[in-house]
């Protein structure tokens, strides 16, 4: 019964770390800051998901 909850939550996590991936890969930072996180989400999907939610660059206009 587990396994089943335990997969959707996985998929979950892919899909969020997808779109977490090609948001930074559109983002308007350097590339090195661009590697940095895409590497650091790849590597640690929930932490770095997690992390790059709160601490990454934000994309928005300036005023």
């Amino acid at each position: 019964m587990n396994v089943g909850f335990h997969g959707i939550w996985g998929l979950l996590v892919l899909a969020a770390d997808v779109w977490a991936v090609l948001q930074i890969a559109q983002s308007s930072v350097s590339n090195e800051k661009k590697a940095l996180w895409i590497v650091l989400v790849v590597v640690l999907p929930l932490l770095g998901l997690i992390l790059w939610y709160f601490l990454g660059p934000r994309g928005g206009a300036k005023t």
